[in-house]
């Protein structure tokens, strides 16, 4: 398992994450089982979200009841968590009170005394970034918080917060698969006239997360893109199916690992985010952390993966 010291901060990350929103309604025993599967292939990063899991803090909650970590076992691990959707709107809240009261919630149901992270979870429209950076300041104050980023957040919207807060921010998580790849695909037909994928919709995100030490996390990596289910096997994909089938055999990997390779090969060092409950498909993606894929390979799926690449 690949990993580095993310910019910013003093944690050792692995740049393959298993995100926690599934497992709600998991018996204590498959959580074990499943956090035991990433923790042998080398991932000790887990992903939250106060909304996971239909309930507030559900599935931070069974986690901590899973799990029951010690002071030694909390200090092995890094946990994630985000906040700022409230879902019986729905709608978006970044004031201070909400962001501390979904960080104290979030505490009490890890059964933990900090977060390694906090992520604003998706944009607030009214979002006042001094409330943001007074709700910052005391968690950090507080060690409630040791490092903080967002999620889903487009280039001006991170530097409108950035000119308030006194922490940087350290992490951008962003949907990123190969069929659904508009932050890496636009730039491959830049100046290019009569494609879609020429125009630039998110303000170059992936280059300014790049620019500026921010670690991209990609969501969904399995996914096609919103609604349209898992590519892997699908058989809206063939083409990208045969083409990653071809190479997992040549591997001697999962298609997984192969999927998760297309993302962790990218110099942008970034970090794939699992979603899957299964243990074998942990172990399988995990396979791709440090998959070397020439070129030829890396472009051959963007080009399956529907791109144009001139």
């Amino acid at each position: 398992m690949r990993a580095r010291t993310l910019p910013g901060t003093t944690i050792t990350a692995p740049n393959v994450v298993l995100g926690l929103m599934r497992i709600a309604q998991r018996s204590d025993e498959q959580i074990r089982e499943l956090v035991a599967a990433a923790r042998e292939v080398g991932i000790d990063f887990f992903d939250h979200a106060d909304i996971y899991g239909g309930a507030p803090h559900a599935c931070e909650r069974r986690f901590g009841e899973a799990l029951r970590l010690s002071s030694a076992e909390r200090e092995q691990v890094t946990i994630q968590s985000k906040c700022g959707i409230v879902p019986d709107g729905p709608y978006f809240d970044f004031s201070s009170a909400h962001i501390v009261d979904s960080v104290h919630g979030s505490l009490a149901a890890l059964g933990t005394d900090y977060l390694d992270l906090l992520l604003l979870h998706r944009p607030d429209a009214l979002v006042e970034p001094d409330e943001v950076a007074r709700a910052f300041d005391e968690l950090a104050a507080a060690g409630k918080v040791r490092y903080f980023g967002v999620s889903n957040h487009t280039p001006a919207q991170i530097e409108l917060l950035r000119a308030s807060l006194d922490q940087p921010l350290v992490v951008n998580q962003l949907q990123l698969s190969l069929p659904h790849a508009p932050m890496v695909a636009q730039g491959l037909a830049a100046n290019m006239t009569g494609l879609d994928q020429s125009l630039q919709r998110d303000g170059g995100v992936l280059d300014y997360c790049r620019l500026h030490q921010i670690t991209v996390q990609a969501w969904s990596p399995f996914q096609a893109g919103q609604g349209r289910g898992v590519f892997l096997g699908s058989p809206d994909y063939p083409e990208l199916n045969a083409v990653i089938d071809r190479l997992a055999a040549g591997y001697g990997v999962a298609p997984e690992a192969i999927a998760t390779a297309w993302i962790t090969r990218h110099p942008a060092q970034m970090q794939v985010v699992l979603g899957t409950t299964t243990p074998a498909r942990v172990r399988a993606a995990a396979e791709g952390s440090d998959l070397p894929l020439t070129r030829p390979e890396w472009y051959e799926l963007a080009r399956a993966a529907g791109h144009h690449v001139p």
